[in-house]
C-alpha cells in the first residue's frame, strides 16, 4: 500500500466556508448515506479533506473517523491535501520515466521551492502532481499544466513553462 502524504500547510477557512459547510451538514445530519455527499460538499467548499473537516464531518454525522478517511482515501474524486491554483502534473509512466520525467519533477521542485513531502507551494498557487501514463507517449516526457501539454520536454524547459503561470 502507497504511504498517503500530509500537507504541512496549516487549514484555515474562511467565515463563510465555514458557515456554508456547517449548513449543509445540519442539512445531512440524520440522513441516511450521508457521508459521501457530505465529503463531496466538504470538498467542493474547501477544495480538499484535512483531518480538520474530516474530524467535523464524523462529529456531525455521528460516524467514526476511520470511516470518513476510509471513504476520503478509497475515492479518487478525494484529496486530502490543497491543490493549487495551478496543478502541474508530470507523468511517469513508463515511456515518460525512461525519457527522464524524473528529473522534471526535481527541477519543478526547484524551480516553485516545493520541498519533498509537499505538493503545493506555500502560497497555494502551484500544486505538483505525479501522474501515471496520460497518454502522450510519443511526446515523452510530458506535464501538464491546468490541462495544457507539453512535451518532449528537459529540464531547462521547466523555467519556462512555470514563467508563463507565475
Amino acid at each position: 500500500m502507497a504511504k498517503i502524504k500530509f500537507s504541512n500547510l496549516p487549514f484555515v477557512p474562511k467565515a463563510e466556508q465555514k458557515a456554508q459547510f456547517e449548513a449543509r451538514l445540519a442539512e445531512l445530519k440524520g440522513v441516511p448515506g450521508a457521508l459521501m455527499p457530505a465529503l463531496q460538499s466538504a470538498q467542493e467548499i474547501f477544495g480538499y479533506l484535512p483531518i480538520e473537516v474530516q474530524k467535523q464531518v464524523a462529529d456531525a454525522l455521528d460516524v467514526s473517523l476511520e470511516e470518513v478517511f476510509g471513504v476520503a482515501t478509497f475515492y479518487s474524486q478525494f484529496t486530502l491535501n490543497p491543490r493549487g491554483e495551478f496543478q502541474v502534473a508530470v507523468c511517469l509512466g513508463t515511456a515518460c520515466y525512461v525519457k527522464g520525467a524524473g528529473d522534471l519533477v526535481a527541477a519543478i521542485r526547484k524551480n516553485l521551492n516545493i520541498e519533498e513531502g509537499s505538493d503545493c507551494t506555500s502560497d497555494g498557487k502551484f500544486s505538483l502532481v505525479e501522474t501515471r501514463c496520460i497518454g502522450c507517449c510519443g511526446l515523452a516526457p510530458v506535464l501538464t499544466v491546468n490541462g495544457n501539454v507539453y512535451g518532449k520536454l528537459s529540464t531547462a524547459d521547466i523555467d519556462g513553462i512555470l514563467a508563463q503561470y507565475k
